[in-house]
């Protein structure tokens, strides 16, 4: 085993929240630390087996193949407009450079699909943010994703704080 990793890829997951810039910031520093490339995910939760039974009883499955298709190109031109504004705004950070080498949407759920898309893209690290929605139980525990994700994960899990 080497002593001393190296990181060349680094898998960003994002829930595309408003909070995610801290997160971003992160693996775009390290990534330039590391000279490694980074591959944004964002995981859509696929719709229940009920809403699924529900549409398919108004729509026929080639309309509603090309609503899921539509759906997920939406996303990631969300995604690549929200890299674009971030590196307009944060040009200091990007400084035309944000190292961002792929975008992939997964349908699925998100830390199974998290740990998978690491695999698959021979991630050395996975970044993500940590935010526990519910607050009732005190502010030391973590998120379920994040906490699923790090349980399984084969490679390090970096979680920065994302909430505000």
């Amino acid at each position: 085993m080497n002593p001393n990793p190296e990181i060349n890829t680094i898998l960003y997951a994002t829930d595309l929240g408003r909070n995610m810039r801290p997160v971003f910031r992160h693996a775009v520093m390290l990534a330039r630390l590391c000279d490694a490339k980074i591959i944004m995910l964002h995981v859509v939760e696929p719709l229940s087996k009920t809403a699924e039974t529900m549409l398919s009883l108004y729509l026929p499955k080639e309309k509603l193949d090309a609503i899921e298709h539509d759906g997920m190109d939406e996303v990631i031109a969300t995604m690549q407009k929200r890299l674009e504004n971030y590196c307009r705004d944060e040009a200091e950070i990007c400084a035309g450079d944000s190292r961002v080498s792929d975008v992939v949407v997964q349908c699925g759920d998100a830390s199974k699909i998290i740990n998978k898309e690491a695999r698959s893209q021979k991630a050395d690290l996975i970044i993500m943010g940590n935010c526990a929605s519910d607050h009732r139980m005190g502010k030391g525990l973590i998120g379920s994703t994040a906490r699923r994700v790090t349980q399984d994960a084969r490679i390090p899990v970096l979680l920065v704080p994302n909430c505000h």
